[in-house]
């Protein structure tokens, strides 16, 4: 078939358009249905790069080319009691990791220095646990005013199940946002963690939302759910006025139950970043654990949705080098948002 043949299909001009349409809605403050997000996740193939311009539209007007880095701080690492499947840190897990109680003061604080070395605008501090006790939350909440002070950055805590005490206590030592997971829906939850609930969750995010805090939560793609629950997620992301989305693709770690061969494809994996992004228009979308695995070389792609990134390793797995992630952004012609004011370079 010639180009001049494609272009003159009138069919074939209908559906490739119909993915800015869905973009000239969100544009209108509409939202996308979930009849429409599913759309967006069985996008043919050969109409992904209009879908990937129409994601690109709705990214640009909300955050321009500016892409945020994060840097995680692994504070502490396994011991968890919980039995998410997915997790190299739960109690059902094999997985050959690394294993400590809370890091000292100075090792946090060396942290914080790598996060502003590697032009990140904010520092993840995570541990594994059901909830902190009340020990991590004194040592979190003691050293966030000194980091914040000496490294002018915002600070994310991802501690577990959290009570409105201490969501309050987490906004009044300098805490910017919290990041829970909702990883999944909530018809599909139990099937990746039976030790707590989807309502749990739930409940911790409201206590962060009405403490005042950012609300960083996500979601892990690949662990066995359909097309439906990911979009319900989004959909629930979206209703909770989360303001911080990071989205993981399951990297099937030897050990955990969830271990062995993946079906996503960094084609599949771009139609989810799209509908997060379409779904979620104004909010950050963020490219989490297992890009690299399975974006692969279609990771820059990915950026005309996305607007951040994790800089460095994760918690317990090896990301790209940094260089690579500055080069990839520098070939897009993006730029990095350096830190909390929001200074460019």
């Amino acid at each position: 078939m010639t180009q001049s043949t494609i272009l003159s299909d009138p069919a074939r001009m209908q559906v490739r358009s119909h993915w800015q349409q869905f973009a000239d809605d969100v544009l209108a403050r509409e939202h996308l249905s979930k009849e429409q997000a599913l759309a967006v996740l069985e996008c043919p193939d050969e109409e992904l790069l209009d879908l990937m311009a129409a994601a690109y539209r709705v990214r640009r007007n909300w955050f321009g080319n500016e892409v945020q880095l994060y840097f995680l701080m692994n504070a502490k690492s396994g011991l968890c009691p919980e039995d998410c499947s997915y997790c190299s840190q739960s109690k059902v897990s094999e997985a050959e990791i690394p294993r400590y109680n809370l890091l000292s003061r100075e090792k946090l604080l060396d942290g914080a220095r790598a996060a502003a070395e590697r032009q990140a605008r904010t520092y993840c501090i995570v541990i594994s646990a059901r909830a902190p006790n009340e020990r991590e939350m004194q040592a979190v909440t003691s050293i966030v005013p000194e980091i914040k002070q000496r490294y002018n950055l915002k600070v994310c805590a991802c501690l577990g199940l959290l009570t409105p005490a201490q969501a309050h206590q987490l906004k009044a030592c300098g805490v910017d946002r919290v990041n829970h997971n909702l990883n999944t829906s909530g018809e599909y939850y139990e099937e990746i963690c039976s030790t707590h609930t989807f309502a749990d969750r739930l409940s911790t995010l409201r206590a962060v939302r009405d403490a005042g805090l950012e609300m960083c939560s996500g979601g892990i793609i690949g662990m066995g759910e359909r097309p439906s629950d990911i979009v319900d997620m989004a959909i629930t992301l979206r209703d909770l006025g989360v303001h911080s989305i990071p989205v993981n693709f399951l990297n099937p770690i030897a050990g955990t139950p969830l271990a062995g061969p993946s079906d996503l494809t960094p084609r599949y994996c771009l139609k989810v970043i799209a509908m997060f992004r379409l779904v979620n228009p104004d909010r950050e979308i963020r490219l989490a654990g297992g890009r690299e695995m399975h974006l692969g070389s279609l990771q820059s792609l990915a950026l005309y949705a996305a607007n951040s990134i994790f800089v460095g390793d994760y918690l317990t797995t090896k990301g790209q080098p940094p260089e690579a992630d500055y080069q990839m952004i520098r070939d897009l012609g993006f730029e990095i948002v350096r830190n909390a004011e929001g200074t460019h370079c």
